[in-house]
């Protein structure tokens, strides 16, 4: 007996949930903010940059990122109207805009900067979701991409002992196997290799990759986690820093 895939409606149902997490930890939002404030340079000696931030959620993490980027223009990206409501409560732009489909609202190389943070282990189709932001950035413009790691220093030790991954999930309607209490809908997971990898095939130059801690790590863990960032490959969540080439 065969069973069918989850449609779209039913995983768009599940994205406009308010009770599903939209927002990701302030750690990475800040590491994050931080390499893309270096890699643009302060706005008063290039000019205002117009920078994306795709699957912008409720906003926190843009909110978090501002004060890193004073001058430059960050414009959340959404296509859940309840995640954009709350997101303008935060940030002063906040429009509706997919990856798939008809693509997003934009001109092609309208922008200088794509923040994608947490965004690509939800998607369906992520190689058109690459292929679209390289659309809409400029030549040389930067992708700031984070994602779970799937190779996490925990989640090997996890795997020795039989249990599921930490982010890795079997349903949309609750925790079977793995540590953690939330459904966050993760469709796909990447190492630090795989990543370098699929974002360097679909058209872009990596320019660097990090490591940035998770905050849903246990708190007498989190000094191992923090310790772990020196090593990407052993981080909780990847942080990529790529140019469209």
């Amino acid at each position: 007996m065969t069973t069918s895939p989850v449609k779209p409606p039913e995983l768009r149902d599940f994205y406009e949930n308010p009770a599903v997490p939209v927002a990701s930890g302030t750690p990475r939002s800040r590491r994050q903010a931080r390499m893309l404030a270096e890699a643009l340079g302060p706005a008063s000696a290039e000019g205002t940059r117009t920078i994306l931030d795709i699957g912008c959620g409720d906003g926190t993490a843009a909110g978090t990122a501002a004060p890193f980027l004073p001058g430059h223009r960050i414009v959340g990206v959404d296509w859940s109207q309840d995640a954009l409501r709350r997101a303008r409560t935060r940030i002063p732009y906040a429009v509706r805009g997919e990856l798939t489909g008809g693509g997003l609202p934009l001109r092609s190389g309208s922008a200088d900067a794509v923040l994608f943070s947490e965004v690509i282990e939800h998607l369906v189709d992520p190689d058109a979701a690459l292929d679209e932001i390289r659309r809409v950035l400029r030549p040389g413009g930067h992708l700031m991409l984070s994602t779970p790691n799937l190779a996490a220093w925990y989640n090997r030790g996890l795997l020795l002992a039989g249990v599921q991954p930490v982010f890795s999930e079997v349903s949309l309607r609750g925790i079977h196997g793995r540590p953690g209490k939330e459904v966050v809908g993760h469709l796909r997971l990447y190492t630090a290799r795989a990543l370098r990898e699929f974002v360097a095939a679909s058209g872009f130059e990596v320019v660097r990759l990090a490591g940035a801690p998770f905050h849903g790590v246990p708190r007498p863990l989190r000094p191992l986690d923090r310790l772990a960032c020196a090593r990407p490959s052993l981080a909780s969540i990847l942080l990529l820093h790529a140019r469209r080439t």
